[in-house]
C-alpha cells in the first residue's frame, strides 16, 4: 500500500476477531506516543536541545518510524505546539456562552485561566515558545492565534453581548477584555514565568485574585439595576 494511504487492512485477531491494522502513518496511538516523548525532550531541552535520537529513544520508536509521521524535528514541534494549544484552551468558549450570571461567567472563566496558565506545564510552554520566537515568530503567533487571542475573542464576544442587552457600558470591549485578563493575573503570571515564583499559586490566592479583577471590572464597566 503507498505511504500516506489513509486505508486500513484487515487482520485476524486471537478469538477471531477481526481487527483493523493502520496504515503507514495513520496510526493515532502510535502519534500520540511520539508526541509524547517529544513533549518530554522539548519541555527539558527546548526546541534546540531536543535532539531527533533523544525523541526518538523517550518515545520508544525508531528514527523511520518518526519519519513515517513528521517531516522533521519543525514539523512535530509544530504538531505538539497545536496539540498542547487546544488542550489549554479547550472549553473557554463553552464558558462564556452559558446561562450563568454576567459576573459568575468572569469569576470562572478567570479562575479558570488563572489556574490554568500558572501551572508548571504551561509556564513551560510559554517559555519553550519564547525561546524560538525570535527565529521563528510565525510560530509564535500561531500559537497566541489560535489559543490567548481565541480566549480573549471569546470574552470581547461576551461583552459586546453584555452591552448590547445593557448590562455593560463597556465603549471598547475588545480593550475592556484584555484588561480583565490582566487583571486576573496581576502579580502572578509574570512571576511563574520569569521564575520569582517557582510554584503555581494556591486555589485561595486565585480566587482572592479573580474575585478583586471582576469588583474592578464591574465597577469601571457595570450598569447600576434599577
Amino acid at each position: 500500500m503507498p505511504q500516506g494511504d489513509s486505508r486500513t487492512d484487515s487482520d485476524t485477531c486471537p478469538g477471531g476477531r477481526v481487527c483493523r491494522r493502520h496504515a503507514a502513518g495513520e496510526d493515532p496511538a502510535k502519534r500520540d506516543q511520539i508526541l509524547q516523548g517529544a513533549m518530554k525532550e522539548f519541555l527539558e531541552k527546548g526546541f534546540d536541545g531536543a535532539s531527533v535520537n533523544e525523541i526518538c529513544r523517550a518515545a520508544g520508536v525508531s528514527k523511520g518510524t518518526l519519519y513515517v509521521y513528521f517531516e522533521d524535528k519543525l514539523d512535530l514541534f509544530v504538531a505538539l505546539v497545536a496539540r498542547e494549544r487546544e488542550a489549554i484552551f479547550a472549553g473557554f468558549d463553552a464558558l462564556l456562552k452559558g446561562d450563568l450570571p454576567l459576573e459568575d461567567k468572569l469569576t470562572r472563566f478567570g479562575q479558570r485561566l488563572a489556574s490554568t496558565i500558572c501551572t508548571d506545564h504551561v509556564v513551560q510552554w510559554q517559555r519553550t515558545i519564547a525561546g524560538i520566537v525570535d527565529r521563528m515568530p510565525e510560530l509564535g503567533a500561531r500559537f497566541y492565534e489560535a489559543g490567548a487571542q481565541r480566549t480573549h475573542d471569546d470574552l470581547n464576544a461576551l461583552l459586546r453581548r453584555e452591552r448590547a442587552a445593557g448590562r455593560l457600558d463597556v465603549p471598547d470591549p475588545e480593550r475592556a477584555s484584555s484588561q480583565f485578563i490582566e487583571l486576573t493575573v496581576a502579580g502572578i503570571w509574570r512571576a511563574r514565568l520569569f521564575g520569582k515564583r517557582p510554584t503555581a499559586p494556591d486555589p485561595e490566592e486565585i480566587e482572592a485574585s479573580v474575585a478583586s479583577a471582576v469588583q474592578v471590572f464591574m465597577a469601571a464597566y457595570g450598569r447600576t439595576r434599577g
